[in-house]
């Protein structure tokens, strides 16, 4: 089982159509399957690198190693904001989410948007999931900033993440590129996207929060 692959393409209809027909291929294939909902920017989306590679892709594979009929959605999009997530949810939550993994709001950031929007933007992500799907079970990956967007500015974009997990009670992955920033092999020539091996660090630390979540409700394949 491969992770249905929402990222980067070229057009807005292509996005739609090939989207859209992954949606249905999943519906028909396993109409029984639990969701994993990833919704996020270039690092989920696997920018730079084949979207086997990626985060999402090994997910799932260490879920089809357990036999577990669960199955990861990539809703990467390279670029996106908070924003840009929240507008594009309505279409995500037409079909069932059993988790949601959050890895928003470095683009914010990065390009020092208010971290109260920041903050608003992922809070309503959580809570029209929430309110769609009582059950789903919320996984937030925290992100940093660059020092030269100011200490005080970093220092409050960082809260954001720890407070949204204990305000919905989700799980909090603290920084989702530990041991994987700043060490120059595990990232593409940009210095900001991790390599295939980067990737495979992150999944690996991403697993062992997954892990136990996904096994408590997940049904036999």
């Amino acid at each position: 089982m491969k992770p249905t692959q929402l990222g980067p393409l070229t057009g807005a209809m292509r996005v739609f159509t090939i989207a859209a027909l992954s949606w249905v291929l999943f519906i028909a294939a396993a109409p029984s399957a639990k969701v994993l909902l990833l919704l996020g920017d270039s690092l989920t989306a696997g920018y730079g690198i084949d979207a086997s590679q990626a985060f999402p892709a090994l997910i799932q594979a260490k879920i089809d190693a357990k036999r577990w009929n669960i199955k990861v959605i990539n809703a990467g999009q390279s670029g996106d904001t908070s924003a840009g997530g929240l507008a594009r949810l309505d279409w995500l939550l037409k079909n069932r989410v059993d988790i949601l993994v959050l890895e928003l709001g470095a683009n914010d950031g990065l390009r020092g948007l208010p971290v109260e929007v920041t903050r608003k933007n992922l809070q309503a992500i959580i809570d029209r999931t929430r309110q769609r799907y009582p059950q789903v079970k919320v996984v937030i990956t925290g992100m940093r900033v660059p020092p030269n967007m100011g200490r005080d500015y970093g220092t409050r974009f960082e809260a954001i993440f720890p407070a949204l997990a204990k305000k919905n009670q989700g799980v909090l992955i603290p920084f989702i590129l530990e041991g994987v920033a700043g060490v120059r092999e595990l990232n593409l020539p940009d210095g900001i996207h991790p390599t295939a091996e980067g990737h495979r660090v992150i999944a690996g630390k991403l697993w062992k929060i997954l892990e136990p979540l996904i096994s408590s409700l997940a049904p036999r394949a």
